[in-house]
């Protein structure tokens, strides 16, 4: 998940505020984390020009595709999510179709915009290499396409149904939606 993901699904009320300010603060440290973890494992080879920590950028294209493309990648990825969780046929596969869109927007998009759909992962890459150009692109883009999916999804569905979790294994509750699992 992302800062992005969660704040969609905090304003659908499936998780609570206490919750999604730890998660935040939790993807925004894991990441940080991750990729300092990434660097003291591959040294150079991640900090070389070539791979810059993974640091986010615009593409070739310009800062203005950049945003137009970081929204539409972010508004269909929430909104595909949000239909495959609310349907019980789909709901198991919602992680399968956000990785499948995730692929298709690194192979695809990826030239427009550097394809984050993510703040904290572009602030992490950005924090070890201290390279805030453009920045605001992943902190703006991505989570407001997302809360307009959640808005176009809560106007639009249907289906009121969907949780914060993809999977509900039986043998657990959700401490989401009450999902009780077997009983």
């Amino acid at each position: 998940m992302n800062p992005s993901v969660t704040l969609g699904f905090l304003s659908l009320g499936r998780i609570s505020s206490r919750d999604a300010l730890f998660y935040i603060g939790a993807q925004f440290a894991g990441g940080i984390f991750g990729v300092g973890v990434a660097s003291a494992l591959l040294g150079n080879r991640i900090s070389h020009q070539s791979v810059n920590y993974a640091v986010t950028r615009p593409g070739h294209a310009g800062i203005l595709i950049a945003v137009v493309a970081e929204f539409v990648i972010s508004f269909i990825l929430f909104t595909v999510v949000l239909n495959a969780n609310a349907q019980p046929k789909l709901m198991r596969f919602t992680g399968l179709i956000a990785g499948i869109l995730v692929f298709l927007y690194i192979s695809i998009e990826a030239p427009l915009s550097g394809m984050s759909m993510n703040p904290a992962r572009s602030f992490a890459s950005a924090f070890w290499l201290s390279s805030w150009a453009s920045q605001w692109i992943y902190f703006v883009a991505p989570p407001v396409a997302m809360l307009a999916a959640a808005n176009f999804f809560k106007r639009t569905s249907k289906s009121r149904g969907g949780c914060a979790k993809f999977v509900h294994d039986d043998n657990y509750s959700c401490i989401f939606c009450g999902h009780s699992g077997r009983q």
